[in-house]
């Protein structure tokens, strides 16, 4: 059997099989720019080797659900999760998005595949058409499961246009503001943190 390659996050040494999107780039930087509250319930979104969620653990989330389509990501979370000292507090659904989600959540996180493809073959890295298939389902779908003052993290390339995103967001009564961007040789990443619009605001 293959050695699972290792990886380290926050002091923590912790590991990903192939087959699983291995922590890279854009998901040390969406960790670095995401921030929830204590005690928070937290949904890790393709969650992959459970990176995004281990980092909500040590922000002191009080559970997190961990959405994947493929049973050994789901499994390498979890371990992970254990092995990060949070066994019982990481709860698998293997699903495609939101699909056998049936709580909501007080912080949704979400590192999206987002290359161009005319199909999806690899689903940890092909964001379909124009590379917002997945992003644009996923913002479709978000809003319903998130509690009234609950915010959602999620990456996202200039390649694949902000303002359609941006436009999105309001249209769905969120405000929508970048919270990191990071310029790289060929394109920018940006972290969104969006959260529903006060009446105030409105």
């Amino acid at each position: 059997m293959q050695r699972a390659a290792q990886f380290f996050f926050k002091g923590l040494v912790l590991e990903c099989p192939e087959g699983v999107y291995f922590p890279s780039e854009d998901s040390y930087f969406l960790a670095e720019n995401v921030s929830v509250q204590k005690g928070s319930v937290v949904f890790d979104v393709g969650c992959g080797s459970g990176i995004q969620g281990i980092n909500a653990l040590l922000q002191g989330a009080s559970k997190v659900f961990g959405f994947d389509v493929g049973a050994k990501a789901l499994e390498t979370a979890q371990k992970n999760c254990e092995n990060a000292g949070f066994a019982g507090k990481f709860f698998p659904v293997q699903s495609d998005l939101f699909e056998k989600c049936a709580w909501k959540a007080d912080a949704i996180i979400f590192n999206p595949p987002y290359l161009e493809s005319e199909g999806i073959k690899f689903a940890d890295l092909e964001g379909g058409k124009k590379g917002r298939e997945v992003l644009d389902r996923f913002l479709g779908e978000f809003p319903k499961f998130l509690t009234e003052n609950g915010k959602c993290f999620f990456l996202q390339t200039d390649l694949n246009g902000y303002r359609q995103t941006i436009g999105k967001l309001e249209g769905e009564g969120f405000v929508a503001e970048i919270a990191a961007r990071k310029r790289g040789f060929f394109e920018e990443l940006a972290v969104f943190c969006t959260r529903k619009r006060a009446r105030k605001e409105a």
